[in-house]
């Protein structure tokens, strides 16, 4: 398997003292007081000085919120209010969800800016009460659906990895923000793959929760009954502090449910865990070489750390994949149609095709999706009775080269040839993207942990057991080392 460069050290403070890559050792580092929330965000500002005019990461930044916002973590760890571990710690946030202090634009130029004007989202204000340090809205797709138009006024996202390559999508700006240190940690949203798609390309991890766990009202919504809100951070650790703060049920949403989150204990130790490995769909022909290798380095390295594995088949993987597009597409034109009406040249040009497939739907198409959904449903909860996680390729290849999908008429829905991730959206099951390696142009691959409905804690164990035997996730671009030396 080809070797990205070397894990890069972590950057330095103003006085000198190493800062921390993960927001798990950043809490640790402000409560022994190696690092202060200020210097942690003025170091991520530094970053997106630098790096965001090439990256298009941010939409709006919030320096001057944002410092004091850590100023006042800082007066709280001095007089010993211990909010969680987000306390102080830097925050992006997907311009799709509602924020008081900054518009909320979905990256469009249709959305009304009353919408969301003046108030928080329930996750945002959750961040905020856990003392999270918000720095800015970050970019996204148009709507979340839309690949970036370089007619409209807006950034195009790119990959630190390779500012010529794709971010993904749509959580781009998330991706790419933990990615490059402008951040570490952020909300991004997932409807047919767009926390894991962000979180593959850009070597980071993402959580896709359960659909129902955490609540999704302030959110522009793109599938109704499809839509999750999730972190994308560097481990599996940091994903689960930030589920802990954002789940549970809130009044506005009557699709979450009252299921707060808990961590549990992170002992490295699968000994008896079932993991099911699924090969087929999921390695075409046209898979990046390193990719397959690199699977069965992390399958085999979950092995070693005492899971048992066995091959195993989704069921019903062309249905609901077909089921994801088709859900996706009819809900978006649900809520869409009044300004697609008036404002369809306000749209970017695949946003408007995304709207074209939802209208040459029917509502008998959109009926039997739902349907099928059911019935995959049923049959994922069976293969669960046998095995306790799932795990996959997240892409099979690596992110795109963007200037493609930048032209009039490019082919947006070829991504779904290589992109893995839509079926798990219509089963509502939690899921994980992890790096695992990368390929011999040193572009990151990634790896799906699935689990069962609710059961978020038992892969992220595995997840987080993986990350403490290897270093994939710690890896930084060469762009972002050099920003943050």
């Amino acid at each position: 398997m080809t070797q990205a460069p070397e894990a890069a050290p972590a950057s330095a403070g103003a006085a000198g003292a190493a800062l921390p890559r993960t927001l798990t050792e950043a809490a640790a580092a402000l409560r022994a007081g190696r690092v202060t929330s200020r210097g942690l965000t003025e170091a991520a500002i530094a970053v997106a000085d630098r790096l965001d005019p090439a990256l298009g990461t941010y939409l709006a930044r919030l320096d001057e919120q944002a410092l004091a916002a850590a100023d006042a973590a800082d007066r709280d760890f001095a007089a010993g209010v211990d909010r969680g571990p987000l306390q102080g710690i830097p925050f992006g946030v997907k311009d799709i969800l509602a924020t008081a202090d900054a518009p909320t634009t979905a990256q469009s130029l249709v959305l009304d800016p009353a919408w969301a004007a003046g108030r928080d989202a329930p996750v945002v204000a959750r961040l905020r009460a856990a003392g999270a340090v918000i720095t800015g809205k970050v970019s996204t797709m148009e709507f979340a659906v839309g690949m970036p138009d370089p007619e409209k006024p807006f950034p195009i996202p790119r990959n630190p990895w390779d500012p010529e390559t794709w971010p993904g999508g749509s959580s781009s700006g998330t991706g790419s923000g933990v990615a490059s240190g402008m951040f570490l940690a952020g909300l991004g949203t997932d409807t047919g793959g767009s926390i894991r798609i962000p979180a593959a390309f850009c070597g980071v991890t993402g959580l896709m929760p359960t659909f129902g766990r955490v609540p999704k009202s302030g959110c522009a919504p793109l599938g109704y009954s499809l839509d999750h809100i999730g972190p994308l951070a560097r481990s599996a650790r940091d994903c689960a502090a930030v589920l802990e703060v954002i789940a549970g049920p809130h009044p506005s949403d009557p699709d979450c449910v009252d299921a707060p989150f808990r961590s549990g204990e992170w002992s490295g130790d699968l000994t008896g865990l079932r993991v099911g490995v699924v090969r087929e769909h999921h390695f075409p022909a046209e898979a990046d070489p390193a990719l397959e290798p690199a699977v069965d380095a992390a399958v085999d390295a979950l092995r070693g750390l005492g899971a048992e594995t066995a091959e195993v088949t989704l069921p019903y993987w062309d249905e609901m994949c077909t089921a994801d597009i088709v859900t996706m597409a009819c809900e978006a034109l649900a809520y869409h149609q009044p300004d697609a009406t008036s404002r369809w040249g306000d749209y970017f040009a695949s946003t408007r095709a995304i709207l074209a497939i939802g209208a040459l739907m029917s509502g008998a198409d959109y009926v039997q999706a739902q349907r099928m959904r059911r019935v995959a449903q049923d049959a994922i909860a069976r293969l669960f009775d046998r095995v306790d996680v799932v795990v996959c390729p997240t892409v099979s290849r690596p992110a795109p080269r963007l200037e493609p999908y930048l032209r009039e008429g490019a082919e947006v829905m070829e991504l779904f040839s290589f992109i893995h991730t839509g079926y798990w959206d219509c089963l509502g099951n939690p899921v994980l993207a992890a790096p695992i390696g990368f390929t011999a142009e040193g572009l990151p691959l990634s790896l799906q942990f699935a689990g069962r409905a609710f059961e978020e804690m038992t892969l992220l164990r595995a997840a987080d057991a993986f990350q403490q035997a290897t270093d994939w996730h710690l890896r930084v671009p060469p762009l972002a080392a050099g920003a943050a030396a």
